[in-house]
């Protein structure tokens, strides 16, 4: 039997790290009304997300609906499996039922199939609490996200790892180095869920675990980009720091962009301008590999950036948290606003029955000087979410307050169709204006 599942906390208490996201949950459970917003857990992988959710529903003794939003997503499949289950009574009575929606942020190649508009709805319409577990916030719809409070989990220290590597030999009657222990906790980096799996394959047929059998079953194991700069700063050989960087499997354009994050966190003045001088020409090197297809300068230009850093460095080792290249966080941005604005042009236009050029060119820039001027009136008239409204008054914190307000407002009451309207204006009943309501900002 799989032993991530065979030891999967059954109680909060068990498991291990994220003492505050765990204190989070267990507040929001236990004062968790028809009104309370649903949860958004994310994280990278291993980090008890799943395993959290199901002990929290075990201590509060909820029944557990699970959809994993990556296999299952359509609309139809959806409605039928969370969304009855939302509106509906617990089978055993009066305990509550809580909604699981694993993966939420694979949602985006099924737009077309309804799948996160069909979560939309089940989150305004549900009298069941609901938990999302993503890996990447920022892979989740904004709409979607918006509606949900997030909670962090972070990577776990190796040291919080080992007692529970220690619990699992325990109850298998396995005996294992210390030695061991701690090098499986170092090697999952902070994913226990890797730490337990290595250990079991590590365990296959023996009854005493040491630190030979860690290393064979990782054999294939490659390094990653922050073993290498982590071996940089540090000082390692020419030798180990020159295959590490092959190991990797990271073109050297990739790596020299890391290496330029991480030059700031050097001290010495001198130091950082030697080691920017060794990017520079690696720099150059890449450029005319990448201009004549010549790719054997790659070795050079590796060695420049690998062992040009190094020496600048003098292994004082890094003082800094090791994250990566800024460059990429702004095209990342970048990409977000395109999508945004993209977004946003085809839903102003549509409501608008007028093409998205036109709309671009001619009438974008004066309704975001309306916009700037009134943001809740057109917030609610285009009907606009926190990312969309922000899109306009460059101010995040205000437009979040604004679809706050917004939601929590009572609904307006919609008209019976059939009941005649009388009107001022001349304009035909189906007939949309840009200008509709401008004169109130």
């Amino acid at each position: 039997m799989d032993w991530v599942e065979k030891y999967r906390p059954a109680r909060l208490q068990d498991l291990v790290g994220n003492a505050a996201s765990l204190r989070q949950m267990a507040e929001w459970a236990r004062t968790w009304t028809p009104a309370s917003r649903p949860l958004l857990l994310h994280g990278k992988p291993g980090t008890g997300k799943t395993s959290s959710a199901y002990a929290l529903a075990q201590d509060m003794r909820w029944e557990v609906v699970e959809l994993n939003a990556s296999d299952q997503r359509t609309k139809a499949i959806i409605e039928r499996i969370a969304g009855n289950s939302s509106t509906t009574a617990s089978l055993t009575g009066g305990g509550k039922k809580l909604i699981l929606i694993d993966e939420a942020d694979n949602l985006h190649g099924s737009a077309d199939r309804g799948g996160a508009r069909a979560i939309i709805d089940i989150l305004q319409r549900s009298r069941q609490p609901i938990i999302l577990i993503v890996n990447d916030p920022y892979g989740v719809p904004p709409e979607l996200k918006n509606r949900c409070d997030p909670v962090q989990f972070r990577a776990l220290q190796a040291r919080s790892i080992v007692p529970r590597l220690k619990f699992v030999c325990m109850a298998e009657g396995l005996r294992c180095q210390e030695s061991a222990l701690g090098e499986i906790a170092e090697s999952a980096r902070g994913d226990v869920r890797a730490a337990i799996n290595m250990l079991q394959a590590a365990a296959i047929g023996k009854n005493l675990v040491e630190v030979r059998d860690i290393h064979s079953s990782q054999k294939d194991e490659r390094s990653s980009i922050f073993d290498l700069i982590t071996a940089i700063y540090r000082g390692a050989r020419d030798e180990d720091l020159l295959f590490r960087s092959t190991d990797i499997g990271d073109a050297p354009d990739t790596i020299l962009q890391w290496l330029e994050g991480t030059i700031p966190l050097l001290s010495d003045p001198n130091a950082r301008a030697r080691a920017y001088r060794s990017l520079a020409k690696a720099d150059t090197l890449l450029g005319l590999t990448y201009r004549r297809q010549y790719f054997l300068l790659w070795r050079y230009a590796q060695g420049l950036m690998v062992l040009g850093v190094a020496n600048a460095a003098g292994g004082r080792g890094i003082h800094g948290r090791i994250q990566p290249p800024a460059r990429w966080q702004k095209m990342g941005q970048s990409r977000r606003q395109k999508a945004l604005r993209s977004v946003l042009l085809k839903k102003i236009s549509g409501s608008l029955h007028m093409d998205q050029k036109t709309f671009r060119e001619s009438y974008l820039t004066p309704l975001s000087r309306f916009i700037e001027r009134s943001p809740k009136v057109y917030a609610e008239e285009l009907h606009l979410d926190t990312d969309e409204l922000a899109y306009f008054t460059h101010n995040r914190e205000q437009a979040s307050a604004i679809i706050k307000e917004i939601s929590s407002s009572p609904k307006k009451t919609v008209a019976d169709p059939e009941e005649p309207v009388e009107r001022t204006d001349r304009r035909p009943a189906a007939q949309s204006s840009l200008f509709d309501g401008f004169s109130r900002a």
